[in-house]
C-alpha cells in the first residue's frame, strides 16, 4: 500500500472565504501514484472546514447568509467563548456545521466524484495562516 501526505496552506485576506481546492487535491493524488484508494482532506484548525458541494457563486452566497443566521459574528459578547478575549466563537460553530473533513474514493487514479462535486476549504476566522492535510492511501 502507498501513502502520500501533503499540507495545503492558506492565509485569507477576509474573515470568511470559500476556496475550491479540488485542483490541489487532484495534484496530490497524481503525485501519490495511487490508482485505487482514498484521499482524506481535513482542516487542521478548529475555525476552518473542508466540505464537498457545487462550485456555484449563488450557493456560496447562500452559505454565507445561512451560516451568519445560524451563528452571527456580532454581537461578540453573546458567546461565552469570547470571554477569553477571542472574537471567533461564531467561527467554531460554523466549522461544526460545515464539517472538519471529507474522504473521496480514488478510481483509476482520479477523484471518484458525483456530478458537480468539488472540494472546498471554508475559512470562518481568516487573516492568519492555516493548513489543510491531504492524505492519500491505496495501491
Amino acid at each position: 500500500m502507498k501513502s502520500h501526505r501533503e499540507e495545503l496552506w492558506f492565509n485569507t485576506k477576509t474573515r470568511r472565504e470559500f476556496i475550491n481546492i479540488t485542483p490541489k487535491v487532484e495534484d496530490a493524488v497524481r503525485k501519490s501514484g495511487v490508482s485505487e484508494g482514498f484521499v482524506l482532506v481535513n482542516a487542521m484548525h478548529i475555525t476552518a472546514s473542508v466540505f464537498i458541494n457545487d462550485d456555484e457563486p449563488g450557493l456560496h452566497h447562500d452559505y454565507e447568509k445561512w451560516l451568519e443566521q445560524l451563528a452571527p459574528h456580532e454581537p461578540v459578547d453573546r458567546y461565552r467563548h469570547n470571554d477569553t478575549g477571542e472574537d471567533n466563537a461564531d467561527a467554531h460553530l460554523k466549522r461544526q456545521v460545515m464539517g472538519r473533513e471529507v474522504v473521496v474514493a480514488i478510481t483509476a487514479g482520479k477523484l471518484d466524484f458525483g456530478p458537480w462535486e468539488q472540494i472546498f476549504y471554508g475559512e470562518f476566522d481568516g487573516r492568519r495562516r492555516k493548513r489543510v492535510l491531504v492524505k492519500v492511501v491505496g495501491e
